[in-house]
């Protein structure tokens, strides 16, 4: 079973709150192919032009975050949503490296929609997946790192029910833990908004998200929208 859901605190605090889930089990991922490689190359070129000079703070999607971010007291100027940190890359290095199917797949889709997703690797996980309002006492290990650190209380993170960190400050950054690897087989991959009428921006890349892993990384899939409403997806639905 796989679960992913907002807080009773969390939607109460982010009523507007829109994502789309893809809970994914028998999964191949691996080196990208060429065919996607291309494809992730050409929506790089066409998200280049089409912001053009536009500043990224004024992407209406991109707004929604730095105003999210605010709210719980980080400045969005140095601490980044996943997106902007994409957009940011692509606009003044131009390019963002391949690093393999899920992770091409996942990034392909944030910089189409300019909004974060997190594909995130549920082997080490135990339990429900909750976005919520950190006490502190969670474990955290940054990308590519040993070390264990804390997040800040009051900031928003992912964790599984052992309090094991999966990712800080609402969309910044993934753990070491929940990164797609070469041998991932099961994910939860997550595309949230928090900008007005998002709800059809949302439906539109879970489309673009499940068609890709279709046809680029098989498995099967339990999908939908969570809201405040809605707040709680699992395969128990199936």
């Amino acid at each position: 079973m796989s679960t992913f859901q907002y807080s009773p605190q969390i939607v109460e605090r982010y009523p507007q709150v829109v994502g789309g889930i893809i809970l994914a089990e028998n999964l191949r991922n691996g080196p990208t192919p060429e065919s996607l490689r291309e494809n992730y190359q050409h929506e790089q070129e066409r998200v280049k032009q089409q912001i053009g000079t536009t500043p990224l703070s004024q992407l209406p999607t991109l707004a929604g975050w730095r105003s999210t971010f605010r709210s719980f007291n980080l400045d969005p100027t140095q601490y980044r949503s996943a997106a902007e940190a994409l957009l940011r890359r692509l606009t003044k290095k131009g390019d963002i490296p391949s690093i393999n199917i899920l992770v091409d797949i996942g990034n392909l889709v944030s910089i189409r929609y300019a909004l974060p997703v997190a594909i995130i690797d549920t082997h080490a996980l135990q339990g429900a997946v909750t976005v919520h309002f950190a006490t502190g006492n969670e474990r955290y290990t940054n990308l590519g790192e040993e070390k264990e650190e804390h997040p800040e209380p009051g900031e928003v993170v992912f964790t599984d029910e052992t309090g094991l960190g999966i990712a800080r400050r609402w969309c910044w950054r993934q753990s070491e833990q929940s990164a797609a690897q070469a041998g991932t087989t099961s994910a939860i991959i997550a595309i949230e908004a928090q900008h007005p009428n998002s709800r059809h921006t949302i439906q539109a890349a879970l489309i673009d998200l499940q068609e890709l892993l279709h046809k680029y990384a098989g498995g099967t899939y339990t999908v939908g929208i969570i809201d405040a409403e809605h707040p709680t997806i699992s395969t128990e639905r199936v």
